[in-house]
């Protein structure tokens, strides 16, 4: 893991999501042909891409309940324990719709209703991650969505990971199939015999999974285009080092293009964390995968002070941001950009990725500058109510006629004139009456 004192060094704005013209051209003959030939599309594409022919494309209700043989009792507890953790949290970013109601009469408002149907997309391949079933569906439930459908790749056997399963299970979801890839994202879209389009897709995936969301955003929504894992520690010279060196192994064991950076004013701390990192890499099962993150997007950046790391924080805009400092609740005001924050030496990231409650689903790739992590509202629309009152629209037509005419728009002019006018009318006659 290479020392630097130069922030450019510090590479986490990679071009993820853009991929390679020859990957932007495959994902587009997927999504084509599933547009064009739907389930049979399935079917081949999984025989070739992932080597596995199957049967049916839907989980059944006795795959899903068989799943439970599998998976430890004790570890089902903690799942719903989870479950619970998660909900709280979101819980309490559900808002209502509202009316606000003038002395005029005129009344203006916002009504938030939930998605119709919303798909979920859960990564297979190197990692099933049932942490991603209760991340996608359990703000979408909250939101009250009323159908949620999973789409996730089939093991080489033809059957989906039983923690997944049964993660799915426990909250209630029974449309599940055995999809994945560009043409997952293809069947969710236009729908298929066996599957029916959705609203709004989410959930992370590989750069094919990405590609075909950035694609088909416009037909339906996306959450975001999500790129590999990242995180960055901020640590001062009085931290651990064996925590520091875990915690950005955390991430680096999730895929060769992930992100592991130490920010630090301590070029003590940044050896001592370079040797930890090098000690503990070695017992990692995934060794291989977080060697090659390690060696390609690891990094510590060391900073004069401080205040200049906290600078770099804000530059480099992470997904997942570590405070481990002396107060870092000091620090959390002068954090503008990152996805999830995490506070002193017991809140390390895989905290949030599993339990605590907070979303894991979050801005990657510099993009937390704008975007938030995935919460209740992206599986809400909001429409605004307007009751204008006769009073109000007199009192304001000149002026609304107005701005219509800076614009050109007459016909828009016309339609508030011919009220005033219509109004006019009903004066002068009931007059003479």
């Amino acid at each position: 893991m290479r020392i630097t004192d130069q922030l450019d060094e510090v590479s986490l704005r990679r071009n993820i999501g853009q991929g390679t013209d020859a990957q932007r051209q495959s994902v587009l003959n997927i999504l084509q042909r599933v547009k064009k030939e739907g389930d049979k599309a399935l079917y081949h594409l999984t025989l070739r891409l992932d080597g596995v022919s199957l049967d049916d494309l839907r989980v059944s209700e006795a795959e899903r309940k068989a799943a439970y043989d599998h998976v430890d009792e004790e570890a089902v507890t903690y799942f719903q324990e989870a479950i619970q953790n998660i909900e709280r949290y979101h819980q309490k970013q559900v808002k209502q719709s509202w009316i606000d109601t003038r002395e005029s009469g005129t009344l203006l408002g916002m009504k938030i209703q939930p998605l119709d149907r919303v798909g979920v997309y859960v990564p297979g391949g190197t990692a099933a991650l049932l942490s991603s079933v209760l991340m996608t569906v359990i703000p979408a439930k909250v939101a009250g969505v009323k159908e949620i459908v999973m789409v996730t790749p089939p093991q080489k056997d033809g059957t989906l990971t039983p923690a997944v399963l049964v993660a799915a299970d426990l909250l209630g979801v029974t449309e599940i199939y055995k999809a994945g890839g560009a043409q997952a994202i293809g069947a969710l879209t236009y729908g298929t015999d066996t599957i029916q389009p959705v609203d709004k897709i989410v959930g992370p995936g590989n750069i094919y999974v990405a590609l075909a969301k950035r694609e088909v955003f416009g037909t339906v929504d996306i959450d975001m285009v999500a790129g590999p894992s990242e995180i960055v520690v901020l640590a001062d010279e009085e931290q651990n080092p064996a925590y520091i060196a875990a915690d950005l192994l955390s991430q680096a064991e999730h895929d060769p293009m992930s992100s592991s950076v130490l920010v630090t004013p301590s070029h003590t701390l940044a050896q001592r964390v370079q040797s930890e990192v090098e000690t503990q890499i070695q017992s990692l099962p995934r060794k291989a995968i977080a060697t090659a993150s390690i060696r390609d997007y690891g990094a510590i950046y060391v900073t004069e002070t401080l205040e200049e790391a906290v600078h770099a924080v804000n530059e480099i805009a992470p997904e997942h941001l570590e405070l481990l400092v002396q107060d870092p609740f000091k620090l959390l005001g002068n954090i503008r950009h990152a996805g999830a924050i995490f506070l002193g030496e017991y809140s390390s990231e895989p905290v949030g990725d599993y339990f605590a409650g907070p979303n894991h689903v979050l801005p990657t790739n510099g993009t937390a500058r704008f975007a938030s992590p995935l919460n209740v509202d992206d599986f809400t629309k909001k429409s605004s109510i307007i009751s204008y009152s006769e009073q109000d629209l007199l009192q304001n037509a000149h002026k609304i006629m107005a701005l219509a005419r800076y614009e050109g728009l007459e016909g828009h002019a016309q339609a508030i004139q011919k009220r005033v006018e219509a109004t006019q009318q009903e004066e002068e006659d009931d007059g003479e009456s």
